[in-house]
């Protein structure tokens, strides 16, 4: 029997593979092909130029591979082979390296096509006007580049647009009014040079859920039509040259959860009516020339601190701790000449400064003593410090010696630069040279979740594991659903649950997290995370996505509850935790939950089994095999909530 005949082939799906080959020109004697999915994998090389024979073709990705573009052509040649296509709906590209422009002939693709992402793949020039011929388009993604110039006037012709992403370019110049007349539901024009001010006419574009624009130039005050986008779930201006009032119609924003108006020139009171905003979880205005008394209704009797510092004639009640404003500056110079010298002139900063000299600091940690060691990291070791002044910090210090601990602690700043949630670990400040890198860390007096399970020392109720579970939902459901881009934080375990002086819990080490930038999920060419944790889809496919959180909070929340680590030696071969839990989950729940825990609830058994069994069924649900399975963090936190409000 001779090898197959292929050419009757449809679809072709070999996504999330480690194929590392280029990808062969005789791909196109398939003429058959609609489906064409290579994404996720190793290939290199050139994309073939033949790829227009493929005239059936809908869908067509090769996102998240090392491709190249043909260096003799300055355009994306490959693309103009596509025009061929007339029957393309989907073309995903982004994250490779292509080097080159988007060409004219963009505008002659399919009229059919709704879906062209090419995020992360160092596309360079102008957006081509002809990208307006585009008809039918749902979704445009092309951050992450080295776009330059303004946004084409064209692109007010795309009618049908539910998604722009344009974020992370050069791009210039002001928004077009045209833009207003679209369909858009989330726009990212984040971190690129446009200016001027913010029309009014936005209010038209009725359906934004999501709207980005920080770290720009933008000027002028925010428009008070603002206000009418009754469907706004997240309003992103941080980093601008915004001045003037909050508008008060902002509190029209009745889905708004995410606000972060942060690094402007606002100036003025907060608005009162802000407090009328029940869904509000992020709200930020920190470092502008806010005045007056914050409001202390509604949400934000649950807004961190941190979200109001900068503002000198702001004032709020004590939770707030606005004024004084104080933070750490801590720069470690191991083989400076001038010790004592340790940061340049910030007495322009709206922060309160305090130096501190490497011998204090090596005072407070003992020069780096066991004594003083409190922890250890992925990449590094951890230090309490204690100053003359009684001032107690943890000071994180990489060790430089591991493979890649660069490239982790770059990362770790990264992420922790771009968050800022109340159960997130605060970091004071950084410092990295050649010869030491380390992080600044609010202290934990507590400890983590890890030795207040496995001690005697510790006792955690049955309150108290909850809300510890609830802490680390909220953080989650932050990182899964507050940014544009995801975060997946890839070691999840009990020792990186911090527990401060009120046992909230703060999640921390992101040095192996991932930040999502193309699609919903990443491909890791290394092992991460901790035996025991991670996700089964890990180990058969390499991918990670959100989900894998979902998991691991799932182990964790079973770990909680029964003081059983899933790497005893109990679970041997497919006896996971979960099997376990899942096989007593009917008849014998309240047999795996940790004995100090059930001889100190009250003595209502059918009380104690619905609580514990609401608990377990969460966590299995949370441990689905498949990623699909598994609930969305923003439903784990709703029914951990409902839980605290049945039984607690």
């Amino acid at each position: 029997m001779g090898p197959p005949d292929l050419k009757g082939l449809y679809i072709i799906y070999i996504g999330g593979n480690r194929l590392s080959v280029e990808i062969p020109g005789c791909i196109s004697n398939f003429p058959k092909f609609t489906q064409l999915d290579l994404s996720h994998n190793s290939f290199s090389g050139h994309v073939p130029m033949n790829l227009g024979n493929l005239q059936n073709l809908q869908l067509l990705r090769f996102d998240k591979n090392q491709l190249t573009n043909d260096p003799a052509m300055l355009q994306l040649g490959f693309l103009i082979s596509l025009t061929n296509c007339k029957q393309m709906e989907v073309i995903r590209i982004g994250g490779n390296s292509f080097d080159g422009m988007l060409p004219r002939a963009l505008g002659n693709l399919s009229a059919s096509i709704e879906v062209f992402t090419a995020d992360f793949c160092g596309i360079k020039g102008i957006i081509p006007s002809e990208i307006g011929n585009m008809s039918n388009l749902i979704k445009l993604r092309i951050g992450d580049n080295e776009l330059i110039g303004t946004i084409p006037d064209t692109l007010g012709q795309l009618r049908k647009v539910q998604m722009l992403g344009l974020n992370d370019n050069k791009l210039q110049g002001s928004i077009h009014l045209n833009l207003c007349n679209l369909e858009i539901q989330i726009m990212d024009l984040s971190y690129n040079l446009f200016n001027g001010s913010l029309a009014p006419e936005i209010s038209s574009v009725k359906g934004m859920r999501e709207l980005y624009l920080l770290r720009n130039q933008f000027s002028g005050e925010i428009p008070r039509t603002i206000g009418q986008l009754h469907s706004l779930i997240n309003l992103t201006l941080s980093n601008n040259r915004l001045h003037g009032p909050i508008p008060e119609s902002l509190g029209n924003l009745i889905s708004l959860q995410y606000l972060d108006l942060s690094k402007n020139n606002l100036y003025d009171e907060i608005p009162k009516s802000l407090e009328k905003l029940e869904e509000l979880v992020y709200f930020n205005v920190s470092f502008n020339e806010l005045r007056g008394e914050i409001p202390n209704r509604g949400s934000f009797n649950n807004l961190s601190a941190d979200f109001f510092v900068g503002n000198s004639k702001l004032w709020g009640a004590s939770q707030y701790k606005v004024m004084p404003c104080k933070a750490i500056i801590l720069v470690y110079l191991m083989r400076h000449r001038n010790r004592n010298t340790l940061l340049p002139d910030l007495s322009t900063s709206p922060i309160i400064v305090k130096r501190i000299s490497y011998y204090e600091v090596l005072n407070a940690t003992n020069k780096f003593g066991e004594e003083n060691l409190i922890g250890r990291g992925s990449i590094g070791k951890v230090y309490k410090e204690i100053f003359s002044d009684g001032m107690i910090s943890a000071m994180k210090v990489i060790n430089l010696d591991l493979e890649g601990t660069n490239k982790s602690f770059d990362t770790e700043c990264h992420i922790l630069c771009k968050i800022c949630h109340r159960n997130l670990v605060k970091v004071i400040t950084s410092c990295s040279n050649l010869d030491l890198k380390s992080m600044v860390l609010e202290y934990m007096p507590n400890g983590n979740l890890n030795k207040c399970l496995s001690s005697s020392n510790y006792f955690l109720n049955i309150v108290q594991r909850l809300e510890i579970m609830i802490d680390v939902a909220s953080a989650l459901e932050y990182l899964h659903h507050g940014f544009p881009s995801p975060i997946v934080h890839c070691d999840l375990k009990p020792s990186n649950i911090l527990l401060d002086k009120d046992m909230v819990a703060h999640v921390a080490d992101f040095g192996i997290a991932k930040l999502f930038t193309e699609g919903e999920r990443i491909l890791l060419t290394k092992t991460l995370g901790t035996i025991g944790y991670i996700a089964p889809e890990y180990g058969s496919t390499r991918l990670i996505s959100t989900m894998a959180n979902v998991y691991s909070f799932g182990i964790m929340l079973m770990e909680t509850f029964t003081k059983m680590k899933p790497t005893n030696n109990t679970f041997v071969g497919e006896f996971t935790m979960r099997r376990w839990v899942f096989e007593s989950f009917s008849n014998a729940i309240t047999q795996i939950v940790d004995v100090d825990l059930m001889n100190a609830v009250e003595n209502n058994v059918r009380a104690e089994e619905s609580y514990f069994r609401s608990i377990m069924g969460l966590a299995l649900e949370c441990t689905a095999d498949l990623p699909k399975e598994r609930l969305a963090m923003k439903d784990v936190m709703s029914r951990l909530k409902k839980i605290k409000t049945e039984f607690c």
